[in-house]
Order: structure tokens, then C-alpha cells, then sequence
């Protein structure tokens, strides 16, 4: 039985929203609506033991920065070094495997992934016995002379740059190589056929063609490595330490829980409006 044609345009419609819709019921329940009861919980006043009761406490967020501000700074600043170091240190790798690797391409890339066969916290703790203060790798900067802080590498800056970089580098490297892979390498050959030296190859072809993977390599390492607090628990000293760890200690040792809901309210907008912004700046039509 054919269905008339205006219930059937009408079905068509409304397919997109049909199949859309188990999608966006996720996001409400398991998104939307744990953000919308932080933001009520960080403008409430009370206590663990006596509740908590909303009363549009704004103040708290003044408060919050004048307390914790400078946990910010440091938090998107760590973020920040190590996506950098993520990229240059990826980006070079995923082009070999691109390009270069042939036959062993599939094998680098399930080296690149193997980390994830362990545990974040696991890995997270080798870190301690590579950058110990009797471990090879400090007595071997020691006897170069290279600078650190205070003799040590461990429980300093530097530990903690390192770590999130290392967690997050495959973050990093799956983008840049699935960007790059779909790069014709025809279009790259025209290029040396123009007369273009192979560095003005890669500045001009090759680079901006692989952007997306550069866009959504950096996103997704800069974006947990902001709200990371493992690598700084345990490879950086309580001078080292980040959003994530006050949120932490606040929600489970002090049962502050308005200040943390606040904390977290903060890192969540000032995320958006750094992604947002980054996206027009550097973005391309395949991440808008």
C-alpha cells in the first residue's frame, strides 16, 4: 500500500530528528543536566553537614578566583607547553607513518596506540622511576650539567609538562596521521613539478592540507590536559598543582562543594570560549 504523498514528505522530515533524537537524549541527561546542577550547586551557601540551600551566592565566583586564580594560569599554561611539545613531536612521527612507513604502517600504528592497553595511573606512576632522583635519566642530566630545578626532575614543572605529554601524544598523533594519510600524493609531486624546493612543498601544500589534524590533534590534547590532575599528584609537588587537583580536594576532602562546583563552572566556560575562539582563528570548514 503506497502512503499518500503529504504523510510521507511529512515522514521524511521528521527521519533526521528520529534518528537524532537517541543521541540527544544522551547529551541532555548525562550532560546538560549534571552541568545545569553544578551551576545551581556553585551558587548555593551551607554545609556538608547542615545542606545546602541556593541563594544566588555570585560572590562565590570572585572569591573562587581570588583564591584559586593563579591554579588557572597554571593549569592552561601546563596544557598548553605540552600540546605544543605533543605536536612537534608528533607531527614528525605521524608524517613518517603517513609516508614513509610502508608495509609497517598498521604496526606503528598500534605502537602508537599500545599505551592505552594500560592503565592512565599506571603509566602515569613509570614516570616516577624514569625521572627519579637515583634513576638514570636525572644522573645522566646531572652529569651534563643540565639545569633543573632544585637538582631534581621529579616533583617539579618539568615532571608534570613531561607526563601530560606522554599521556596525551596519541591524542595527537591518530588526527595528524588520518589528516595526512588522505593527502594525495600527487598533489605534493605537482608541487616539485612547479620547481617548489621540498620545503616550500610541505609549507604550502603539505601543511596546510593536513590543518584539520593539527586543529583536532591540538583540541583533544589541550582539553584533558587542562583538567588533568593524576600527573600532577603524582609527578609534580604541591607547587604544581592544578584545577583538577583543588577540585579534587575540594569535593572529597573539604566537602566545599559550592567553591567546587564553581571551580569546575569556571574551567568548563573559560575551555568553551578558548576552544571557540581557536576554532575561528585557526579552524578549518572539516572541524566548524
Amino acid at each position: 500500500m503506497e502512503l499518500p504523498k503529504g504523510r510521507a514528505r511529512r515522514g521524511s522530515r521528521s527521519l533526521p530528528y528520529v534518528l537524532l533524537s537517541p543521541g540527544m537524549l544522551w547529551l541532555v541527561i548525562f550532560f546538560l543536566v549534571p552541568m545545569a546542577t553544578l551551576a545551581a550547586l556553585s551558587l548555593q551557601t551551607g554545609d556538608y553537614e547542615q545542606g545546602f540551600t541556593l541563594t544566588w551566592n555570585w560572590h562565590i565566583y570572585s572569591e573562587m578566583w581570588t583564591r584559586y586564580g593563579h591554579h588557572f594560569i597554571r593549569s592552561f599554561s601546563y596544557a598548553f607547553v605540552a600540546t605544543v611539545a605533543a605536536l612537534v613531536i608528533a607531527y614528525p612521527l605521524a608524517y613518517a607513518i603517513a609516508f614513509k612507513a610502508g608495509r609497517w604502517k598498521n604496526l606503528l600504528l598500534v605502537l602508537v596506540i599500545a599505551p592505552f592497553f594500560t592503565s592512565f595511573l599506571v603509566r602515569t606512576l613509570a614516570w616516577q622511576a624514569i625521572l627519579a632522583d637515583n634513576g638514570w635519566v636525572t644522573s645522566t642530566l646531572r652529569s651534563l650539567h643540565f639545569p633543573m630545578q632544585d637538582g631534581r626532575l621529579l616533583n617539579t614543572s618539568f615532571a608534570v609538562i613531561c607526563g601530560l605529554t606522554y599521556n596525551f601524544l596519541p591524542f595527537m598523533v591518530l588526527p595528524l596521521y588520518a589528516s595526512l594519510e588522505r593527502i594525495d600524493p600527487r598533489v605534493v609531486e605537482a608541487a616539485s613539478d612547479l620547481y617548489a624546493r621540498p620545503i616550500t612543498a610541505f609549507r604550502r601544500v603539505t601543511f596546510p592540507l593536513s590543518l584539520p589534524g593539527v586543529v583536532a590533534g591540538t583540541l583533544l590534547t589541550f582539553i584533558p590536559a587542562a583538567g588533568d590532575y593524576v600527573n600532577a599528584t603524582f609527578l609534580g609537588s604541591p607547587q604544581d598543582q592544578m584545577v583538577g587537583n583543588v577540585v579534587d580536594k575540594q569535593f572529597l576532602v573539604s566537602n566545599d562543594y559550592p567553591i567546587a562546583s564553581a571551580l569546575s563552572m569556571t574551567m568548563l566556560v573559560a575551555i568553551l570560549i578558548l576552544v571557540s575562539l581557536y576554532i575561528r582563528r585557526a579552524g578549518t570548514e572539516e572541524i566548524v
